[in-house]
């Protein structure tokens, strides 16, 4: 077990197999409670704390998989490439959607701020929360906020948005795919975006587009909101 630990595939091999597990789970059981990412963290955890291997241990091996978080999010461009008339043709739309979901997003965390009394490091965690971890990580650390906590953060946002995505468009009846696509991946990121790709070509190729700019929006619209607080 010592000599596993200190393997560098250990981190790699627990990361695929406990996102394995959480396949299954979501194929076999086919609710989005059950989500892959969800599942994953959870057992990771478990096996951490129950055979009380630390996280530098863990990590020294899952950082390979991190370093691919930016490169595949490049790789989004595809299907925007794919899709491109329909970004053309709807882009009025798309930059008031993406503006106002970054604007909204920004004063809940300051609304938030204000009730639970948030010190400013806390408060610079939570503002880049619904951009993707490539960006997001690098705007808490230069503005003071814990970057682990932030990672965290966004990997929850991502969750929760992957989860209930489509539940919400049914709620709110919004059939609308370019509107469903501006949604999902300006309030979740890449997490988001892959179930805006499972629910259709269109919705995916926006919400790809959707993170892309909301991410850059966001940079520029954290710096102003961190002298708020």
């Amino acid at each position: 077990m010592e000599l596993f630990q200190n393997s560098v595939f250990f981190g790699i091999f627990l990361s695929f197999l406990a996102y394995g597990i959480g396949l299954l789970f979501k194929k076999k059981l086919k609710l989005a409670l059950f989500n892959p990412i969800l599942i994953a963290v959870v057992i990771i955890i478990l096996i951490l704390v129950s055979l009380n291997i630390d996280y530098d241990t863990y990590q020294n091996g899952a950082s390979f998989i991190s370093c691919m978080i930016t490169p595949s999010t490049v790789c989004l461009a595809v299907p925007l490439y794919e899709k491109l008339d329909i970004l053309k043709k709807n882009y009025k739309a798309l930059i008031v959607g993406i503006s106002s979901g970054v604007l909204t997003s920004l004063l809940n965390i300051l609304l938030f701020a204000f009730i639970f009394s948030f010190d400013h490091a806390t408060y610079a965690t939570f503002l880049p929360k619904s951009i993707t971890t490539a960006i997001g990580m690098g705007v808490s650390e230069e503005l003071g906020g814990y970057v682990a906590v932030t990672a965290s953060v966004i990997i929850i946002t991502g969750i929760i948005g992957n989860m209930l995505a489509e539940v919400i468009c049914r709620v709110f009846k919004i059939t609308e795919p370019v509107a469903k696509g501006v949604a999902i991946g300006t309030s979740s990121h890449a997490m988001g975006t892959a179930k805006a790709m499972e629910i259709g070509e269109i919705e995916g190729a926006v919400s790809s587009l959707s993170l892309v700019l909301a991410g850059v929006i966001t940079v520029a619209g954290a710096s102003v909101f961190a002298n708020f607080w």
